[in-house]
C-alpha cells in the first residue's frame, strides 16, 4: 500500500467571518495536519485600491455560502490529493489593503498544493454567493459585477 492510501481523507476547514484571520496560525494548523505535508500553496487576497476606492462591503447568503465553499474545498481535496485545505472569506466592510480571503492547500508535493490553490481561488471567485459593493472617496457606491476574465479562469478547470 502506498503512503497516500494509508491516510484518511482530509476534511477542509472553511469559514466565513467578519474578523481578520491570523495567517501564521492558519498556516501552522494546516502544516501540523499531516506528516505527509511537503508543501503548502497559499493565496491571500486583499482589497485593491485605486480610482478613489476606500472600502469594499461584502454580503453573503449565510449557510449557502459556507456549503458552496465547503463543496469547492472538498472537490479540491479529492482532485489534488490534499493533506489539508483551509478557505476563509471575510464579509462586512473592509478598507483598502485589508485581507479579504485566505486559501491554503497542503499536499505531499508542491505542484498539487499550487494547482489546488489556483483552482480554489479561480472557482470561488465566481462560484460563491458573495455580493460586493465599492465605496469611493467622493461618496459614490456601486455593486461590483462579475468579469468575463474571472468566468474564463473558473471554466478552465
Amino acid at each position: 500500500m502506498s503512503g497516500s492510501s494509508l491516510r484518511t481523507a482530509a476534511v477542509p476547514r472553511v469559514r466565513v467571518q467578519d474578523d481578520p484571520f491570523d495567517i501564521a496560525a492558519e498556516m501552522e494548523c494546516l502544516r501540523q495536519a499531516s506528516v505527509l505535508v511537503g508543501g503548502i500553496g497559499s493565496f491571500i487576497g486583499v482589497v485593491r485600491g485605486g480610482g478613489g476606492l476606500v472600502a469594499l462591503s461584502l454580503e453573503h447568503y449565510p449557510g449557502m455560502c459556507e456549503r458552496i465553499l465547503t463543496d469547492l474545498a472538498t472537490e479540491a481535496t479529492e482532485r489534488f490529493d490534499l493533506c489539508g485545505c483551509t478557505v476563509i472569506h471575510r464579509v462586512g466592510r473592509l478598507l483598502v489593503g485589508e485581507p479579504i480571503v485566505l486559501v491554503l492547500a497542503a499536499a505531499a508535493h508542491r505542484a498539487a498544493a499550487l494547482d489546488a490553490t489556483r483552482f480554489l481561488i479561480d472557482r470561488l471567485k465566481t462560484g460563491a454567493p458573495f455580493w460586493k459593493s465599492e465605496e469611493f472617496d467622493d461618496g459614490r457606491c456601486h455593486w461590483v459585477e462579475s468579469r468575463a476574465v474571472d468566468e474564463e479562469a473558473a471554466a478552465g478547470w
